[in-house]
């Protein structure tokens, strides 16, 4: 349960429509409450303190926090599900993400020594370079400002951040905590990236040992060492030592950036031409691709997507909230931008053809994708029934597994969940888990004949299966609940399955998919009237009414975030398209397309979707929210009969998942 302490006389008890349920801290800016949504998840809510409503700085730094995070890359963003004004004052709704700051945590454990300080410094390293690729300067990086979350440390509060505009890069008045700042803060000069890596210098400093490496003996003191002095780096030693001396060089000019320190660290020297040696920083201003370009394909850093997940959150220590952006598009004020069209340069790889078995589908692939083809479906014309491939890991090949019905790979590509056509001998539908680095297998039995469970969906940590529960009636099957089965990363033969039956005839026609955080399960019901959402025990908590139905039964209609969910647009709307606010049913965008069937999201800002090509062909196409199809992911002949099953790829959108998730 979030630690959080009780609202005070003056706090309102609900903001946007959530409800509040106390406070998680209050910082300079404003009070950052926990609150609760209707489907039941915890959020975080920061508003504006109202002694600064009437202060036009203090609101234009307020909204100036979120549009600088909107620009660093999208797996160090928290997702924002809202924004809006309360009272003349400003709020941003965002994801909840819990945990003591590394000043906290220093203070009430002590330094951080050995691997723990070396996986500190290259996560929080890593944070920076997302931070500097996304052209912004954060200004207050220090031990408060570093969450210690269980996925690893998140960098928070981008109240004093800048973006790299030479306009903005000065300023007169310093801003900041002097015994972190940089020289050039200080005195007021330019600032750029390299003061982060001055205040990431002292920073680590402090971890190691409990004290910033000029003191904390009032501000003038500190600021004459800051200028002046040495700094004195107490216990560090080896190569962490001679990385943190040359953050903290007077000069900027003389500082590593935080690719470098990375690879210092790592102790891998760049090869040249090696697109981590540096960042390159482009004249601000300069134009991005027409908006009639289709979207070119980066990379995220290697490094940087590789060490951690990293989030830019921003409240009081010991709570991450996420930023949003007041812009007239109401979609872009409630999701984080996951993935954007980008100049390709010479780094970017081309999306490489091959060929699965099966002989009947192209697939375009580049290590850009925030998806994977993990599995697919092939239907035997000979037999009218579909053939299984399963992925043998992420990158790897595919292979057949003709006696499923249904056969996933979680998340991360180590356990492969197989549904087997046929009942065990004691007639149980059951599900095979399989750990490909083992080879250990454990069969979980679900339901008994006459009911079925079928694999439905993986959660993105791996941890858990969602399964639909039917029941033949004459010749149709018809759900009659659902089931979860819970993966022991630990001991496949520890896992266990909760089947919950779900007495309500609206939803037999249709699945169960997760639901916003996976915290719930939602189903589509009476011929596109809207969406049921229930809690894990199968009691009911929400209907949301008049959104129109799924694009098919199986279809991912959540975004990755969870913040919104796309339906077929109910009668009398304008557009084949409809997108919706997750926390309170509100259509924030309807557009039309050429897509035949939306399979799911490709991003928090795009869909992927069937599209009839020609005559003879059909793409997997992804669409933005103007209509347009602007890549490709695979090709097949018409009338084929394939079913696709991605997941999301990890390295791209997010860093390791928790020790033992899937």
């Amino acid at each position: 349960m979030p630690s959080f302490t009780s609202l005070v006389p003056g706090d309102p008890p609900d903001l946007g429509g959530l409800e509040l349920l106390g406070r998680l801290g209050e910082g300079g800016q404003g009070v950052v409450y926990l609150a609760r949504t209707p489907m039941g998840a915890h959020v975080a809510v920061k508003w504006l303190r109202g002694d600064q409503a009437d202060d036009e700085e203090s609101v234009q730094r307020f909204l100036r926090e979120a549009q600088v995070a909107q620009q660093v890359a999208p797996f160090c963003t928290a997702v924002v599900l809202s924004t809006g004004v309360e009272h003349g004052r400003p709020y941003i709704v965002s994801q909840y993400v819990e945990g003591p700051s590394l000043e906290r945590i220093v203070l009430d454990e002590g330094p951080r020594a050995g691997a723990a300080l070396d996986r500190l410094a290259i996560g929080t390293a890593a944070a920076l370079v997302a931070i500097h690729e996304g052209k912004v300067v954060h200004r207050d990086f220090k031990p408060g400002n570093v969450i210690m979350a269980g996925d690893g440390p998140r960098v928070i509060d981008f109240g004093i951040a800048r973006t790299l505009d030479p306009v903005q890069m000065t300023s007169s008045t310093q801003i900041g905590t002097p015994a972190y700042m940089s020289p050039e803060q200080i005195l007021g000069r330019p600032v750029g990236p390299a003061a982060d890596m001055f205040s990431w210098g002292a920073t680590m400093v402090f971890a190691s040992c409990g004290r910033a490496p000029f003191g904390h003996d009032g501000p003038h003191a500190v600021t004459d060492r800051v200028l002046k002095a040495p700094p004195d780096l107490g216990v560090l030693d080896g190569p962490l030592r001679e990385v943190v001396e040359r953050c903290l060089a007077k000069d900027p000019a003389e500082r590593p950036t935080a690719q470098q320190v990375i690879m210092q660290l790592l102790r891998k020297p760049p090869a040249a031409g090696d697109p981590l040696r540096e960042v390159t920083w482009e004249p601000p201003g300069e134009a991005g691709p027409p908006a009639s370009q289709e979207r070119t394909r980066r990379p995220v850093a290697g490094v940087a997507a590789a060490v951690t997940a990293l989030v830019l959150v921003s409240g009081a220590a010991g709570v991450a909230v996420g930023k949003a952006v007041y812009e007239p598009d109401p979609l872009t004020t409630r999701t984080a931008a996951v993935t954007s069209p980008t100049p390709q340069d010479a780094s970017t790889p081309e999306p490489v053809e091959t060929k699965p078995p099966g002989g009947r589908i192209t697939l375009y692939e580049s290590p850009a994708d925030p998806i994977r083809l993990t599995a697919y479906e092939l239907k035997d014309k000979k037999s009218d029934t579909y053939v299984d491939y399963a992925r043998q890991s992420l990158e790897g090949t595919f292979e057949k597994y003709p006696d499923n019905d249904k056969s996933l790979v979680s998340p991360t590509g180590r356990y492969l969940a197989e549904r087997p056509k046929l009942y065990t001998d004691d007639d149980y539908s059951s599900v095979l888990l399989t750990n490909r680095d083992t080879g250990a297998s454990f069969r979980v039995k679900t339901v008994r004949k006459p009911m079925s469970g079928s694999i439905q969906a993986w959660s993105k940590d791996g941890t858990k299966i969602l399964l639909n529960v039917t029941r033949k009636a004459g010749e149709e099957w018809l759900t009659v609940g659902f089931a979860i089965l819970t993966v022991d990363h630990t001991d496949l033969a520890r896992s266990a399955v909760s089947v919950v039956e779900v007495a309500d005839k609206a939803i037999a026609d249709h699945e169960f998919v997760w639901g916003p955080g996976e915290q719930s399960v939602v189903s589509a019901y009476g011929d596109g009237e809207g969406l049921r959402v229930y809690d894990p025990s199968g009691k009911l908590t929400r209907d949301v009414r008049d959104v129109g139905e799924p694009p098919f039964d199986d279809a991912q209609i959540f975004s990755p975030s969870g913040a919104t969910f796309v339906t077929d647009c109910p009668s009398g709307h304008d557009g084949d398209h409809c997108l919706w606010e997750s926390a309170t049913g509100k259509q924030v965008r309807a557009f039309s397309s050429d897509c035949d069937t939306v399979i799911g999201w490709y991003d928090e800002r795009h869909l992927y979707c069937w599209e009839r090509d020609n005559a003879s062909m059909i793409e997997l196409r992804v669409v933005d929210f103007g209509g347009k199809l602007v890549d490709r992911l695979m090709e097949v002949p018409d009338g084929a009969g394939v079913i696709v099953h991605y997941t999301v790829n990890p390295s791209r959108t997010r860093g390791p998942l928790p020790e033992g998730g899937g």
